[in-house]
């Protein structure tokens, strides 16, 4: 054998000398039925919890990867459901994934996909996941392109939309009125005696959140025969810096009293560029912020805001799609969870 085919030899890839661990492996380490093992992988509730874990031992000890795929081709779905959020860099949508994540448990598999704040991004990931034979899916919208819309329509399956409340929803809904709370947070302002609020949010195109809480502002202004100012409603791009050079502009510009800005990264920023500049709150001016953190919490003085159940709505939306999938519910749903407005000391 000369030199070169030696080196392709020994370079070549190891043919592994046993096949992969299968099913009755896991069966007969663990001393039970290939049945049960099945059951056990595909609804852990229907073997008690000793045999749960001599399985799950067995799995470890041989090293079986349940297909989940195969057992999806009968069926034309898998276990898996599909979550569009707007962004994977914003820690707020990090709630709701937990709270569907947490109620999915380890009968399903969780695919997240980031839509980029984007009706388009949303449509490439509902046709993502709807290529991969999700069985359900949970999109952080209520605005969607037709073609997105279509394809869950027409795909038969559980879907639940979240971020705002809807009359009527593709499936089912839950969530909160973003118009509801900005005039509730509004009109908390007008009762603080402030008339000259600004009013700061994302940009409003694709985005019916922030579209329906401009709404829920300029609703409370009219209630209160409060003129609405084009100069003191503006839209910016996330960010701390966002936040900080909407409060000068509306600070510099048509002046404002108080500034309410939906978002917490938003309100944030705003606040510390107050502080940068000397510029007492509320003295100078009140700040009122959207979707509380710990964040707002903490700086100073604390931020008054919003605060929405997301980890709630995430649980109650994956409970929902777990109830379609197994039965228990037929009907179209649309769940208010509600808000809270924190009073702290930024007002």
């Amino acid at each position: 054998m000369d030199k070169a085919a030696s080196s392709r030899r020994r370079n070549a890839p190891a043919k592994a000398n046993q096949s992969s661990a299968r099913m009755s492996d896991v069966a007969k380490i663990a001393g039970v039925s290939a049945m049960t093992v099945s059951r056990a992988i595909h609804d852990p509730k229907s073997v008690t919890l000793e045999t749960m874990n001599k399985i799950q031992q067995a799995i470890a000890a041989s090293g079986y990867v349940p297909n989940r795929i195969a057992r999806s081709l009968a069926s034309q779905h898998t276990n898996i459901v599909g979550l569009v959020v707007p962004s994977l860099r914003n820690s707020l949508f990090a709630e709701t994934i937990q709270g569907v994540a947490d109620i999915l448990g380890s009968s399903f598999d969780l695919l997240i996909a980031d839509s980029g704040y984007s009706l388009k991004g949303e449509e490439a990931a509902v046709l993502a996941f709807l290529s991969q034979r999700v069985c359900g899916i949970v999109m952080h919208n209520t605005k969607h392109t037709q073609r997105s819309r279509r394809m869950v329509q027409n795909a038969g399956i559980p879907s639940v939309e979240t971020g705002n409340l809807l009359p009527q929803p593709i499936d089912m809904s839950v969530g909160f009125s973003n118009h509801d709370a900005a005039c509730a947070m509004t009109e908390y302002l007008i009762g603080k005696g402030y008339r000259r609020i600004g009013f700061v949010s994302l940009i409003l195109r694709d985005n019916d959140r922030a579209s329906e809480r401009r709404r829920g502002y300029l609703t409370a202004l009219s209630r209160h025969r409060i003129k609405a100012v084009d100069a003191r409603m503006l839209e910016v791009p996330p960010g701390l810096r966002s936040g900080g050079m909407a409060l000068v502009q509306l600070v510099e510009g048509p002046g404002v009293d108080a500034v309410f800005l939906t978002g917490d990264v938003l309100a944030t920023g705003a606040l510390l560029e107050a502080n940068r500049r000397g510029w007492a709150v509320p003295g100078r001016v009140a700040i009122a912020g959207s979707d509380d953190s710990e964040l707002q919490e903490c700086v100073n003085p604390p931020l008054t805001t919003l605060r929405f159940p997301r980890y709630e709505i995430g649980r109650r939306a994956a409970g929902m799609l777990l109830d379609r999938l197994q039965g228990r519910s037929q009907g179209a749903a649309s769940l208010d969870l509600g808000y809270e407005i924190i009073e702290r000391g930024s007002v």
